[in-house]
C-alpha cells in the first residue's frame, strides 16, 4: 500500500512539475510571438515609414513633372522631421538604457517630458504647413480633392492624437 501510495504521489508531483513547465513553455511562447510581432512589423521607425508614405502621396496626388519642386521640397521636409524623430528615438532608448533601475518619472517630469513632445511636435507641424502650402498651391482642383482626403483623414491621429503619437501625415 505505502508503495502504491507512494507511486501515485511521485505520479501527482511529475503531473504537477509537467504543467508548470507546460505553462512557463507557453508564457514564453506567447512573450516570443509578442516580441517576434513587434519587432517583425513593416516600419519600426518613422525614418523606415515615411518613404513608404511619400510614395503613396506622390501616386495618389498623380504629381506632375511640373509640379515635382515643390514636391521635392515637401517630401524633403517629411524626410529630414523623419530622420530627426528617429534620432530622438534613439536618444530615448539609450537614456532609458542608461537609467537601468532608476525609478519611474514624478509627475512633474513627465508634464516636462511631455511639453518637450508638443513643443517638438508643434514645430514640426509649422514646417509641414511651410512646406505644403506652395506644393498645395500648385495642385490642380482634382489634386487639391485628393489631398484634402488623404491628408484629413489622419486627422485626429499623428502627433497630437493618443492612437499613435509617432506617424507622419
Amino acid at each position: 500500500m505505502n508503495k502504491l501510495i507512494a507511486g501515485a504521489v511521485i505520479s501527482v508531483g511529475l503531473a504537477v512539475a509537467a504543467v508548470a513547465v507546460a505553462q512557463t513553455q507557453n508564457a514564453s511562447d506567447a512573450q516570443s510571438r509578442y516580441r517576434h510581432h513587434h519587432e517583425q512589423r513593416a516600419f519600426s521607425t518613422p525614418g523606415e515609414r515615411v518613404e513608404a508614405r511619400l510614395a503613396y502621396l506622390k501616386t495618389a496626388l498623380k504629381i506632375t513633372p511640373a509640379q515635382q519642386p515643390q514636391w521635392d521640397k515637401f517630401a524633403d521636409t517629411l524626410r529630414q522631421q523623419a530622420n530627426e524623430q528617429d534620432k530622438r528615438i534613439e536618444d530615448w532608448r539609450a537614456q532609458r538604457g542608461q537609467d537601468g533601475d532608476r525609478q519611474r518619472p514624478n509627475a512633474i517630469e513627465r508634464l516636462e517630458r511631455r511639453e518637450k513632445f508638443y513643443t517638438a511636435a508643434l514645430e514640426d507641424l509649422r514646417q509641414r504647413i511651410a512646406a505644403a502650402k506652395p506644393l498645395y498651391a500648385v495642385l490642380t482642383p482634382e489634386q487639391q480633392q485628393i489631398a484634402d482626403e488623404v491628408f484629413a483623414a489622419r486627422h485626429g491621429r499623428g502627433k497630437f492624437g493618443h492612437h499613435d503619437m509617432h506617424r507622419q501625415a
